[in-house]
């Protein structure tokens, strides 16, 4: 029996990109700013990130088709299970982000290096620590 989890999102992304063909293949292909918002009610859980240069984001890919198990990546010929690929389109469209924190204020977060869309719902944020995020 399949078990249904249920994700509430913590905030909101602000992003230049609007649809999926906008936003780069990878966050780091753009020095694009986008502002993550984190809803009031979770706001005291940013204490601490500005110690951090780099943080990892996990949002919601809310426009991405959930039935697909095969994708091309754009380097390939063909396509390939889609859980070797980076594909927006995916059973569960959970996006994992290395961004740059450029600036906090309160509940916001200015970032460079974000590929997620507008409108993107916040699942949660990470710091990135070298020592054990790097191989």
């Amino acid at each position: 029996m399949e078990e249904v989890y249920q994700l509430k999102p913590i905030g909101v992304i602000h992003s230049p990109y609007k649809r999926v063909g906008e936003a780069p293949r990878q966050g780091r292909l753009s020095e694009n700013l986008s502002e993550i918002e984190v809803y009031p009610a979770y706001a005291e859980g940013l204490e601490g990130v500005e110690a951090y240069r780099y943080l990892l984001i996990l949002y919601w890919m809310h426009l991405g088709r959930r039935s697909v198990v095969k994708a091309k990546p754009p380097d390939a010929e063909s396509e390939r299970g889609v859980f070797s690929t980076r594909s927006p389109h995916r059973p569960n469209p959970i996006g994992l982000c290395l961004v740059e924190l450029v600036e906090r204020r309160g509940n916001r977060l200015r970032v460079k290096w974000l590929d997620a869309l507008e409108g993107s719902p916040l699942l949660d944020i990470k710091p990135y620590q070298a020592g054990i995020d790097s191989p």
